[in-house]
């Protein structure tokens, strides 16, 4: 195996694991993309993809961990929920991956109303705010994986319409 097939083989093995990553808490998702698309420039040499468009990449991958660090806490926020909510749903989104789909949905929901039990709010509040986080959570969510596919679009159509 030549070294531009390798490249381009880790290339797609960074990618697809940095898709998963986009709702899989414990795996670095957008990093891992823009690692997989920095490789696969890599493998032919810059000739196709240059630094101009991995630096818009690299900004976008930023944007991306900003929204992935502000969006629950804006929801969480807008529906008066507390830091013990944040953290609950921090904590409910990582021990959600290990009961599949139904637990990367509705852990971070469960870990924020958790939260805001122990900080001895009642449960409309706890809810209410438990929603709001949840809701900041997966427009977050939804925004890394719009910002993920426009990415690797912005990749693809600079390498293959030259």
């Amino acid at each position: 195996m030549d070294t531009t097939t390798l490249l381009w083989t880790l290339a797609a093995i960074l990618v697809a694991a940095g898709l998963a990553g986009l709702v899989m808490p414990a795996l670095p998702g957008i990093g891992l993309i823009f690692a997989g698309l920095v490789t696969a420039a890599w493998a032919e040499g810059f000739a196709y993809v240059g630094w101009k468009t991995l630096i818009v990449l690299g900004i976008l991958t930023l944007i991306t961990i900003g929204v992935d660090l502000v969006a629950g806490a804006l929801g969480a926020k807008k529906f008066g929920a507390g830091k013990q909510a944040v953290i609950g749903a921090a904590i409910g989104g990582f021990a959600g991956i290990f009961f599949g789909l139904p637990g990367i949905i509705f852990g971070p929901f469960l870990g924020a109303l958790i939260g805001e039990l122990l900080a001895r709010r009642n449960w409309n509040e706890a809810g209410f705010a438990a929603v709001g986080t949840w809701l900041g959570v997966l427009v977050g969510a939804a925004l890394k994986i719009a910002i993920a596919f426009t990415m690797i679009g912005i990749f693809i159509l600079v390498r293959f319409l030259r």
